[in-house]
């Protein structure tokens, strides 16, 4: 009986020590911070350290460009939803500051697709041909961003 109780203890710590382990290791990083996408993408394509080091760097020196734009983004959503208060609040629209807003948001879309497209270029120049392909295959099947504004 002694025995038996043993075990049964001695299986039940084997076991939580493992289920706890397993997902202890398996635990995901954060993803909404830079290092924790980038850790995915090294586990992910199976990055060596080089390449991960020149990948990080070409999304550091991409950052400040990045982060300007994702500001002018909310500066037009600002910027449109006072155009709308005024628009509701007056029963008038005005055309040429209508005009203006959707070729400054025209501008604004065109530079972020840009910026981000020479960044996924800049990335998939670093990997391996099989890398690459597995990269830019999850690029072309990624949800594309919602288009807040006007498209």
């Amino acid at each position: 009986m002694k025995n038996t109780l043993r075990m049964l203890v001695l299986g039940l710590a084997v076991g939580a020590g493992v289920h706890f382990g397993y997902y202890r290791l398996h635990e995901p990083v954060p993803g909404d911070t830079l290092d924790g996408q980038l850790a995915w993408m090294k586990t992910e394509l199976q990055l060596d350290d080089a390449q991960y080091a020149r990948i990080k760097e070409l999304h550091r020196t991409s950052s400040p460009r990045l982060r300007a734009l994702a500001a002018q983004v909310a500066q037009l959503q600002t910027e449109f939803a006072a155009f709308e208060q005024g628009r509701r609040a007056d029963d008038r629209v005005d055309f040429l500051e209508f005009a203006r807003f959707v070729e400054e948001r025209r501008h604004v879309s065109r530079e972020c697709r840009d910026s981000t497209r020479q960044l996924v270029l800049a990335s998939a120049e670093v990997m391996n041909p099989q890398q690459r392909a597995h990269y830019l295959g999850f690029i072309a099947t990624a949800e594309p961003l919602p288009r807040p504004l006007l498209n």
